[in-house]
């Protein structure tokens, strides 16, 4: 492939590296290998324009070389300023032909530009971590909804925005909640963010976790793996909720649960991962111990209010990379790591490949399944339990780990109504 191939990366001569990690990638994604063998013979995306904005890694680059053995005519662009991997978006370009719109540490300026470069593809579906892009087609570029079967979303954030448009009445075409598959976030968002959250915090700080006490904001998928991976790594975990039922779950999984006003004088890391905005705010920064780690694990940069932090402080530096010192008036100094982004992403490599797998397997089969299905209604709907279950059936083939299954006595019992004791 020429190294001229349309795109916009820092620089196309990493690309070499960026095969090796792409390859080494796609050693722990057997089910997206076992759908790219079966798509490379039926071709059921053959000449489906898809336009993605997703975490450029390794990871998803492997997503993209089963969407391109399907036939899918694909454009990607980055879905977070720090998240890419420069030699992966590289090597997308000019290596494997995906025109690829990403460079690490981009300005939202040319994060919005790498934005409009995908969707000058007029694409017929879409890819979303975070809503951006498909956010962007119903503000900005509605001339393309007509030519648009359906899109998928990656996050719970997402997942979240476009709920609300939904409510509203103002989704244009209908979008799978990949998100919300069992083989998505009961691992992906669980065992991935809780081992990658970990891995970025200690990446940029060298933290000891054992004997520190670490409190997490919120206890959806996201905040249980990080609550879990930082107790095992010997820290005094604290739960912060604005739900009961999640609350009553923390503290029967054993952790204490208070109100973060309470729990921001004692916490040394605090890391968010809600979906929402203002998570820790004035109040908080103003009671909280001098040398406080601040990490956000959530999809966008305002779970942390950075702009509160700036008004009390009296200076700020660089400390060392993707480490913020913010120096308060009262000689306090509050540490904010990776610009209050997602941590895990902008300070480590993200979630482990084994887990993306199941994630982008769901991606692949989704798209599938609005490109081969009946043309459906605009709104979120649910990976279909078929794909669910037959990524589940997948991955553990790929691990070598059979099952039982009913006996056709077992399955008429479990469908009746007339035995009793």
């Amino acid at each position: 492939m020429s190294s001229q191939s349309k795109g916009d990366v820092k620089d196309r001569s990493l690309s070499k590296e960026g095969i090796y990690r792409i390859e080494w990638a796609g050693r722990e994604m057997p089910v997206l290998s076992l759908i790219s063998k079966r798509f490379q013979k039926e071709r059921p995306l053959e000449g489906l324009k898809v336009s993605g904005c997703l975490h450029i890694t390794s990871e998803t680059a492997n997503l993209a070389l089963v969407l391109k053995a399907g036939g899918a005519v694909l454009e990607m662009c980055a879905s977070n300023p720090l998240s890419t991997q420069d030699e992966v978006a590289a090597a997308l370009v000019t290596e494997y032909g995906v025109p690829t719109y990403a460079i690490k540490g981009e300005d939202d300026d040319t994060y919005y530009r790498h934005l409009s470069a995908v969707l000058d593809h007029k694409p017929n579906a879409t890819m979303d971590d975070g809503a951006d892009l498909i956010a962007n087609i119903h503000q900005k570029r509605r001339e393309l909804i007509e030519g648009i079967i359906g899109g998928t979303e990656e996050t719970t954030t997402g997942v979240i925005r476009l709920r609300a448009l939904a409510k509203e009445g103002r989704l244009e075409y209908p979008i799978i909640a990949v998100n919300e598959a069992d083989t998505k976030h009961l691992f992906d968002n669980r065992y991935g963010t809780g081992q990658s959250t970990i891995d970025g915090i200690t990446r940029v700080t060298n933290v000891l976790w054992a004997g520190k006490k670490v409190v997490v904001c919120g206890y959806g998928w996201c905040g249980r793996g990080i609550a879990m991976r930082a107790r095992g790594m010997g820290s005094q975990v604290i739960v912060i909720e604005v739900e009961p039922i999640p609350a009553l779950e923390a503290i029967m999984d054993g952790f204490q649960v208070m109100p973060l006003l309470e729990a921001a004088p004692l916490g040394d890391i605090f890391i968010t991962a809600t979906g929402g905005t203002s998570v820790i705010d004035r109040s908080h920064f103003e009671v909280m111990k001098d040398k406080a780690l601040l990490a956000n694990s959530g999809h966008f940069n305002v779970e942390i209010d950075l702009p509160a932090l700036e008004t009390l402080a009296a200076n700020r530096k660089s400390t060392r990379p993707l480490v913020e010192e913010y120096a308060l008036r009262d000689g306090r100094r509050l540490y904010v790591l990776a610009e209050g982004r997602l941590v895990n992403l902008a300070a480590a490599e993200g979630h482990p490949a084994s887990v993306m797998d199941m994630s982008f397997a769901n991606q692949a089969l989704a798209l599938e399944y609005l490109a081969t299905g009946e043309r459906l209604a605009p709104d979120v709907y649910v990976v279909p339990e078929a794909i669910d279950r037959e990524v589940g059936r997948l991955k553990l083939k790929s691990l070598g780990i059979s099952i039982d299954s009913l006996t056709a006595e077992q399955q008429r019992y479990l469908a009746s109504w007339e035995m009793g004791t």
